[in-house]
């Protein structure tokens, strides 16, 4: 009896979209043996891809962002346990609240707004970043397209971040203007006004060395998913402080 032979279609495999995988390819015949489970024919192993690296980047990246959490939330806590502090007048023998309120100058808001600006622009490279025509276009060596579209954003989204540390500069400038100087913390509310501002201002600084570095460092990143991973992790640690901007912001507006 004559032996008929099927032909089966190849199984493809294909990477998520926007992770910088590879472009969709055949599969590889595992040409017997071991039964394909060892060798090269591991070579689509997930656990080594972009996308298990993205997650450690970003798993490392939040357990530090949980910790400076933990940070501003003891502050804030102080803050309003020195909110409530009252002491006794040994002369009139009354509780004398501690606590005087300060406003706060108007510019701070100002710089709110361009905080907030400097958000989208960030979201809107990262996004570009992880096109997935342009990034497949960039995988195949069609050129950089996700690059290119991604890097005026990240040009603006550090041009912001830099007016944003100038407004902070000018504020605290307006502040000691009214009689409140960094060197004379004449009241409690005073003290945290400095502490919350400065200390933010210092992790934005932070944010503004690494779109630096990041900015500095795509030209040469030859691969796309690095170059997806540098810009995603500078996303979302800018994203992240913006966020305790606001809260701090709220904090000092209305929690006095």
């Amino acid at each position: 009896m004559p032996v008929t032979f099927t032909h089966k279609p190849a199984k493809k495999q294909r990477r998520a979209p926007g992770l910088g995988g590879l472009p969709p390819v055949v599969q590889r015949p595992t040409g017997g043996g071991d039964g394909g489970g060892g060798g090269d024919d591991n070579w689509d192993d997930g656990s080594r891809g972009p996308r298990e690296l993205l997650r450690r980047v970003r798993f490392f990246l939040f357990s530090a962002l949980a910790s400076d959490m933990v940070i501003f939330a003891v502050l804030v806590s102080i803050f309003f346990a020195f909110h409530g502090h009252t002491y006794m007048d040994l002369r009139s023998h009354e509780q004398i609240v501690d606590w005087h309120p300060v406003s706060l100058p108007p510019i701070l808001f100002l710089n709110t707004a361009v905080l907030l600006l400097s958000c989208l622009t960030m979201e809107l490279a990262r996004r570009n970043i992880f096109h997935e025509i342009d990034a497949l276009e960039e995988w195949l060596g069609m050129g950089r397209p996700a690059l290119n579209r991604a890097l005026p954003w990240l040009g603006a989204t550090l041009t912001l971040g830099a007016l944003f540390l100038a407004g902070q500069w000018m504020a605290w400038r307006q502040f000691a203007a009214r009689g409140f100087a960094f060197d004379q913390f004449s009241t409690p509310a005073t003290s945290f006004f400095y502490l919350f501002t400065g200390l933010h201002a210092a992790h934005l600084l932070v944010g503004v060395a690494a779109l630096i570095l990041c900015l500095s460092a795509l030209g040469w990143i030859k691969r796309v998913d690095f170059r997806q991973i540098a810009v995603d992790a500078t996303a979302w640690y800018w994203q992240a402080m913006s966020l305790v901007w606001l809260l701090l912001l709220g904090v000092l507006a209305f929690g006095q």
